[in-house]
């Protein structure tokens, strides 16, 4: 069962949705082409459609920003906005799962708000413990397999967070009570693509005050003291490793 803190950042893909006959979905964006191979019955935002009513029709335009299979919620995030977009485009309502079958992050991401997600995806409970987050995202390109990952997890039954705090934290506070969490796919993702622990190292090195993998990988953040300073160093890092996607970014 999972157990997971989920923020969200102020940069994500964009969607776009207009009355058309059919179904047509147009790519665009820095990582466009990492969907064009992948099949149409195996595109998020087509079984998004589907789950609606796939008998009706809409041009659906995509900026494509984030890496894909990055375990930072893209394609959910992209399933949730669709289930959205289409419902308003075409005056129908939302799944009543919402988007669930479609994946388990697809219903937190509908939402779209600082969530605790537990059971399979479907138990939601806001958190508003955190203060804005000034982070760093990297990705170096390697695409990690979530299935994979999951089956070199050695314990699925791992202990799960606890209680939360009561009150609000300060940013000394979030590092002191992050730094007491963990991922548990982490170590898994690390034995399939080493390359991880080299950009987590890479954040330490950088001033980073928590640096950890998100979600099944293989994008990790560092959280930095001010947005000022992700900025800076996200720029070094790029600078540095030109290949690798790298996002200063504010969360919550």
């Amino acid at each position: 069962m999972l157990d997971s803190l989920v923020v969200f950042a102020d940069c994500g893909d964009e969607l776009t949705f207009k009355r058309n006959q059919n179904l047509e979905i147009i790519l665009d964006g820095r990582f466009s082409e990492d969907l064009n191979s992948i099949p149409i019955s195996e595109n998020i935002i087509f079984n998004a459609a589907k789950v609606l009513d796939l008998s009706k029709g809409a041009e659906i335009f995509l900026r494509k920003n984030l890496p894909v299979s990055a375990g930072i919620g893209g394609g959910s995030a992209d399933a949730a906005a669709t289930l959205r977009g289409l419902a308003q485009l075409w005056n129908t309502s939302l799944p009543i799962d919402n988007g669930l079958a479609l994946g388990a992050d697809v219903p937190v991401c509908i939402k779209s708000t600082n969530q605790r997600m537990q059971g399979i995806g479907e138990i939601l409970t806001d958190i508003e413990i955190f203060p804005k987050l000034s982070a760093v995202l990297i990705n170096s390109g390697d695409k990690v397999s979530t299935l994979r990952i999951f089956k070199t997890l050695k314990s699925k039954y791992n202990q799960d967070i606890g209680s939360l705090p009561k009150n609000k934290l300060s940013f000394i506070e979030t590092i002191h009570f992050l730094s007491n969490l963990r991922n548990d796919l982490e170590n898994p993702a690390i034995e399939l693509v080493p390359n991880i622990k080299n950009v987590l190292d890479v954040l330490n090195s950088c001033g980073s005050e928590l640096s950890r993998m998100s979600g099944s990988g293989g994008t990790c953040f560092g959280l930095f003291q001010s947005f000022e300073l992700a900025q800076k160093v996200a720029k070094k890092i790029s600078l540095e490793n030109p290949k690798w996607w790298v996002q200063p970014v504010i969360m919550g």
